[in-house]
């Protein structure tokens, strides 16, 4: 149940505020640390329905100052693939309960804290050329189906738009029109699978300033703050969260 109190936004608020500036400045990767947290005070299926309308909200503050500078070869390639692992995601839904979905989101948050750890430590490499279109498809449908069960589309999509070589801007702006699309494309089966409901309703509606300032920082702040303060901070939360939800899943 979604209760709309003091303790509901002042968790919910700075999550919000958080997952703009991943949006609107950081290429989407941190954006789903919003989720975590709120799947720890509500259901994951509502954390869910009150988190998409919102990233939807920052898709199109974004859109316009990326808008035009996506490589639009790989972020089509991302979309097609996308598509059909949004719809896996939605049928793994209607079948398993809250607490597969806590386990879920809470490895999904561990897993991409200690991928990011990798990378930074030189363990896992991904280097820049030549990738068959195939694997793009692959990268979209991880990316659809991972966005479908914790806003967490971000890890396949990078890894696949890095090994293209894109720059810092394309990579963001490739990252904005994917999910854009997707998750327009998730909203759908949202609504069918009831995800949505008055409450959640009434606190995108409380919420959306938080996402909109969110989305304004993190377009100022994508030149101006370095990429490691963020994310280092992003790895921090998601461990916690991860490990609490994944505590809480099995127990």
């Amino acid at each position: 149940m979604l209760i709309l109190d003091f303790s509901f936004f002042a968790i919910a608020a700075p999550a919000v505020v958080f997952a703009g500036i991943s949006k609107g400045g950081f290429g989407s990767g941190a954006a789903f640390a919003a989720s975590s947290i709120l799947a720890l005070i509500l259901p994951p299926g509502l954390a869910l329905g009150v988190m998409l309308p919102l990233l939807m909200l920052m898709d199109v503050a974004s859109l316009r100052p990326y808008w035009g500078k996506w490589r639009w070869h790989e972020a089509r390639l991302l979309i097609l693939g996308g598509i059909p692992g949004v719809a896996l995601g939605a049928a793994l839904f209607s079948v398993v309960d809250d607490d597969v979905f806590r386990v879920l989101i809470g490895v999904i948050s561990v897993a991409f804290v200690i991928w990011r750890l990798c990378i930074s430590r030189g363990w896992i490499t991904i280097s820049a050329g030549n990738v068959p279109d195939w694997q793009g498809g692959i990268a979209g449908f991880g990316a659809g189906f991972t966005s479908f069960v914790s806003h967490a589309g971000g890890p396949p999509a990078a890894v696949y738009l890095l090994s293209r070589g894109v720059t810092k801007t394309e990579y963001q702006a490739c990252t904005v029109i994917v999910f854009w699309v997707i998750n327009i494309v998730k909203f759908i089966p949202y609504a069918f699978l009831g995800m949505f409901t008055l409450e959640t309703g009434l606190a995108n509606l409380a919420l959306a300033p938080f996402a909109l300032i969110g989305t304004w920082v993190g377009v100022k702040a994508h030149h101006l703050v370095p990429e490691r303060v963020f994310f280092a901070f992003t790895y921090v939360i998601l461990m916690i969260t991860g490990i609490k939800l994944i505590f809480d899943g099995l127990t």
